[in-house]
């Protein structure tokens, strides 16, 4: 298990477990970011990252990113 961070661009990863608080896991929860999803990192830019999740591209800060366990 790693954080989303370090996974590679282009790769299919699933996501195994959403950390933070109550408030941060239900605002990913709510952008589609779900134990068991499908997630590949499309590119990043300046940390920031831009990822394919349940058929859309969604952009999500560094910060949040490390809270997605893959």
């Amino acid at each position: 298990m790693m954080p989303l961070t370090l996974a590679n661009i282009g790769e299919e990863n699933i996501i195994l477990k959403v950390g933070g608080n109550q408030e941060i896991k239900k605002h990913l929860e709510d952008m589609g970011f779900v134990a068991g999803g499908n997630i590949t990192v499309i590119s990043t830019i300046g940390g920031n990252l831009i990822v394919n999740v349940k058929e859309s591209r969604v952009a999500i800060s560094r910060e949040m990113a490390c809270k997605i366990m893959v």
